[in-house]
């Protein structure tokens, strides 16, 4: 399964390169820092160019389990939103909670700047080291529970980089398509 409707949403999951789709934000794999990286993180700072950083700058950081937004340069968004997901610990140092938090602040942040679409990527699941089948569910809730509320964004779109994280994310998307239809 690679589409649910939600109410007036829309969930998608698709593979590609987060830089090159159109959306109303985009959702950066963040650090701490704010200091640019690698994976989605660097991938987004290169294509959106050096005003993404400056403003970055300005902000200076941001927790665990958050989320904070800047213009998106030169990506096809308005906006970019940099979500940082917890470092795996073994699953038993809150990333569960905090995964979960960077997915919902950063939707509560497309919302606010009320875009109507937004694109994610399966934050914590690189560098970071959170399995992709433990993360994956926990990516999909959120963003149904944001559907669920009617609010903007209504299109939600997970741009998964490689078959193993598309294939997590459909397994996910399909257990939890199958629960709903049993509630």
């Amino acid at each position: 399964m690679r589409e649910l409707r939600v109410g007036d949403g829309t969930l998608r999951l698709i593979q590609g390169d987060i830089t090159k789709i159109p959306a109303g934000a985009i959702v950066n794999a963040a650090n701490g820092a704010l200091r640019g990286g690698g994976g989605v993180d660097g991938a987004i700072h290169r294509a959106g160019g050096p005003s993404i950083m400056e403003e970055c700058r300005k902000i200076g950081g941001c927790p665990t389990g958050s989320a904070v937004a800047t213009g998106a340069g030169n990506l096809p968004a308005r906006y970019v939103i940099h979500a940082v997901a917890p470092v795996w610990q073994g699953g038993d140092h809150d990333e569960p909670d905090l995964l979960a938090s960077a997915y919902t602040k950063s939707l509560e942040l497309a919302r606010e700047r009320k875009v109507e679409s937004v694109t994610l990527p399966s934050l914590g699941t690189g560098a970071y080291g959170y399995p992709l089948e433990q993360a994956a569910p926990i990516a999909l809730r959120a963003a149904l529970e944001h559907l669920r509320t009617g609010s903007p964004p209504w299109e939600v779109t997970f741009v998964l980089w490689g078959d193993a994280a598309l294939t997590a994310f459909e397994r996910a998307l399909s257990s939890l398509a199958a629960e709903a239809q049993q509630d």
